[in-house]
């Protein structure tokens, strides 16, 4: 095994570097990643939670991480893809519903009939009940499905997880694990809201008003102001001479205007770096491999255990969503290339969010085990789909 192993895993690396000079199978290079950090990590887990003394789980660090991965998503994202919702409002409210109800529900039922421990569990309902993901936009497009739809109903349920996703872990989770409502959904602000705001600043930026641009600018200025003290020792003071809900608040409003200031400072970077837009998603990429390990070490003993069964309930939760994502939609009277996209809105999740939110629980190894597994697995079958949908075109545009 000692032979064995090390081969393993310089094999599976050199495939994923090989899937990059084949045209028809890159797009499968990041899933391919995803499979060498698995298996990396399951091979050698204490090499992937520690660096020296420093601990690869500790919060702030996947708190930061978190934000860069949502960041790099948001980059992706435009204050035009919310017009969608006028556009094309019944099929962004059907997308919306179906997203927030089938997979939420579909989790509960799975743990019910697989009856896994309470935390890992707990991560089933949590993946559910997450946003869509961005996969999603990129399947519509390779399935040559509605696009726009697409983009619309993944900006719109960003948002709406934010109060959403707390709500169903309170209602469906609430037995297996603790769940505090408003600090869920503060945390969510902070790891979802908070980067995807800062990106969507650095895109109004770029037709902004001269007004509107001195505005954000000030706005900018207080953020640095205010950062800094915090940092010299303000918050420290806050917390003793405020009443707890006061400092909440008030750290709330410091992630805000940090947003504020990070979406200037990087706006101006694009300026002068002009492919900086086409390369920070490569970071969200980076950012979930490191996710994908850390969960994979931290959670190998539980996933010998359940692995199996995990990956199972991921393939049918990943199905139904799918299936009754586009059955419904069909219900609603959308046109085939509609409900196809919301098919990938509903099936296809928000990984990154998923393991964010368990990381900063400090529930990584359990609860953050179903985003580990779910996410490749999406990756693969919304391919697959996407291939299938894209050689047979919907004839009633």
């Amino acid at each position: 095994m000692s032979f064995w192993q090390p081969i393993l895993v310089v094999l599976l690396v050199a495939f994923a570097i090989s899937l990059r000079f084949i045209p028809k199978l890159r797009g499968y290079q990041f899933t391919a990643w995803i499979i060498v950090a698995v298996t990396a990590a399951m091979i050698y887990p204490a090499q992937f939670l520690h660096v020296g003394s420093f601990d690869l789980r500790n919060k702030w660090l996947i708190l930061v991480v978190v934000q860069l991965v949502m960041f790099g998503m948001g980059t992706q994202m435009s204050l035009r893809d919310f017009a969608g919702v006028i556009q094309s409002p019944r099929g962004v409210l059907v997308g919306v519903l179906c997203r927030f109800t089938v997979m939420p529900l579909a989790g509960f039922a799975l743990i019910k009939l697989f009856h896994f421990e309470p935390e890992i569990a707990a991560g089933v309902i949590l993946i559910g009940a997450c946003s869509s993901g961005l996969a999603s936009n990129v399947m519509a497009y390779f399935a040559k499905s509605n696009l726009a739809l697409s983009v619309t109903i993944t900006a719109v349920t960003t948002l709406l997880a934010v109060v959403l996703t707390p709500l169903w872990m309170k209602l469906l989770a609430g037995t297996l694990v603790e769940v505090k409502l408003v600090n869920m959904m503060l945390e969510i602000i902070k790891i979802v809201l908070v980067p995807i705001g800062a990106a969507l600043l650095h895109d109004y930026l770029k037709f902004a008003t001269a007004r509107g641009r001195k505005i954000i600018f000030r706005l900018a200025v207080i953020g640095a102001v205010w950062l800094m003290f915090l940092a010299l020792g303000g918050w420290n003071w806050l917390q003793s001479a405020t009443p707890a809900p006061a400092a909440m608040v008030a750290g709330i409003g410091g992630f805000l205007l940090g947003a504020v200031l990070f979406g200037v400072v990087y706006h101006q970077l694009t300026l002068r770096f002009k492919r900086l837009d086409e390369q920070i998603p490569f970071l969200s990429m980076v950012g979930i491999v490191y996710f994908t390990t850390v969960t994979t070490a931290a959670g190998r003993d539980n996933l010998l255990h359940v692995g199996v069964l995990l990956f199972l309930v991921a393939v049918l939760h990943n199905t139904a969503g799918y299936a009754l994502g586009y059955g419904l939609a069909r219900a609603a009277g959308l046109d085939k290339n509609s409900a196809r996209s919301i098919a990938f809105e509903v099936g296809i999740q928000n990984g990154g969010m998923a393991s964010g939110i368990a990381g900063t629980a400090g529930k990584l190894g359990t609860m953050g085990l179903a985003a580990a597994i779910f996410s490749p697995w999406m990756n693969v079958s919304g391919s697959v789909l996407a291939n299938y949908w894209r050689k047979r075109p919907a004839t009633d545009n």
